[in-house]
């Protein structure tokens, strides 16, 4: 089998980002040779396909084009999912200060959060990474794979800086109308 083939099996089976090492140990070839498959399956789909291999969420992955994108929502017609403003607080205190309590962020806050970490839970934004070794052991929540790939993060490290955050308008780049951010 050629490696360049099997990689693009692989790539095309899986439903998130696979990293190169994870490619190689499937394959089991050095991460090198797997490296260099990549960055020329990348270019070959450049100028030849609909497909682009993107670095997404710590791991490569195929998607089509943007340019493609108007026509593909028209025939997937995709469920829409607003993050209501307080839900985006929510998301932003775990993304900022994760592993985080539920008590640590309703201190940032200023309120009840449990709706915003179970809205958070149910969309695989956030999920529980341990338990805080205090009394009562509350739950530490962080971000996930899913929140890297619906935001177009490779890491964590491409966070805007909070300081600039935090000095913006709270409505500032807030996409749809009433403060709800629209996730597709």
């Amino acid at each position: 089998m050629r490696l360049d083939r099997v990689i693009e099996a692989l790539l095309f089976a899986a439903d998130t980002p696979v990293s190169a090492d994870a490619l190689a140990r499937a394959i089991g070839c050095p991460i090198y040779e797997v490296e260099e498959k990549l960055e020329n399956y990348g270019a070959r789909l450049r100028d030849t396909s609909a497909l682009q291999l993107v670095r997404i969420a710590g791991g490569y992955q195929l998607c089509t084009k943007p340019e493609y994108s108007e026509v593909l929502s028209r025939f997937l017609a995709p469920q829409n999912t607003r993050l209501s403003r307080a839900v985006l607080e929510v998301l932003a205190v775990v993304a900022y200060r994760q592993p985080v309590t539920l008590a640590e962020i309703e201190q940032v806050r200023g309120v009840d959060s449990t709706y915003g970490v179970h809205a958070l839970l149910d969309r695989r934004l956030v999920r529980e990474v341990g338990r805080k070794k205090t009394p009562g052991k509350p739950h530490l929540y962080g971000t996930t794979q899913q929140f890297l790939h619906v935001f177009k993060l490779d890491d964590l490290t491409q966070l805007p800086p909070l300081e600039l955050s935090l000095s913006q308008d709270v409505g500032d780049g807030i996409p749809s109308e009433q403060g709800a951010f629209l996730l597709e």
